[in-house]
């Protein structure tokens, strides 16, 4: 088995067989410095055309402002593909008054502390989003899910789940429920990288049993 070459630090995980970085998919943790961001160590993102290494949160999650109220927080071993992006709830207009217009907003005396939505965006661990995803505000995904391309994400989605559409629905289930309950105990993308790196031909092979026999 070799040894487990992952690297959260790096910016640019990827080395192509040529030996030149990939600089279109980025180590997120790595390049991302924000105050309402938290993101897991492996969690990488890929674009085509891939903004400079200070602008990948605003690429991602461009209504998320350093004063916001709410947070986006990504788990560990995601996987962002190109075009996901995350319309946090600071996007969001008041919906219970006579109008949406935010008069606040332009009107510094009264701009410190509005928002008329401060959910947060929680993603959780070893998710897949699609080419083209669009997570709403508030939406909160679960270990292992898959969220096709183009789907529209809001309100909250059960681990393992594979969603699809607009809006986004479950189509099916990943696992049994005995396996997801499983699979949620063993939380193997807290393991040590010595360990996870023992446990890549169960994690590739999808054999629950053999991932927790990895010891």
């Amino acid at each position: 088995m070799p040894v487990h070459t992952l690297d959260p630090r790096l910016a640019h995980p990827i080395t192509l067989p040529d030996g030149t970085l990939h600089e279109g998919t980025v180590n997120l943790s790595a390049v991302i410095d924000h105050p309402r961001m938290e993101i897991g160590d492996f969690t990488y993102a890929s674009d085509f055309a891939p903004p400079p290494p200070d602008g990948w949160a605003a690429r991602l999650a461009p209504y998320l402002f350093d004063f916001a109220e709410e947070r986006l927080v990504i788990g560990r071993y995601c996987q962002i593909a190109h075009g996901v992006r995350f319309i946090g709830s600071a996007a969001n207009h008041e919906t219970r008054a006579l109008t949406s217009f935010p008069f606040q907003v332009f009107d510094p005396t009264r701009m410190h502390g509005y928002a008329s939505d401060t959910r947060d965006t929680i993603v959780g661990n070893d998710v897949w989003l699609g080419y083209g995803a669009l997570l709403c505000p508030g939406a909160r995904i679960g270990n292992g899910v898959f969220v096709g391309a183009g789907s529209v994400v809001r309100g909250e989605i059960p681990d393992y789940a594979v969603v699809t559409g607009n809006p986004a629905r479950v189509t099916r289930m990943r696992f049994s429920e005995s396996e997801i309950a499983r699979l949620n105990a063993l939380a193997w993308w807290d393991w040590s990288p010595e360990r996870v790196a023992r446990a890549v031909p169960a994690l590739e092979a999808g054999d629950v049993a053999a991932l927790d026999a990895v010891d």
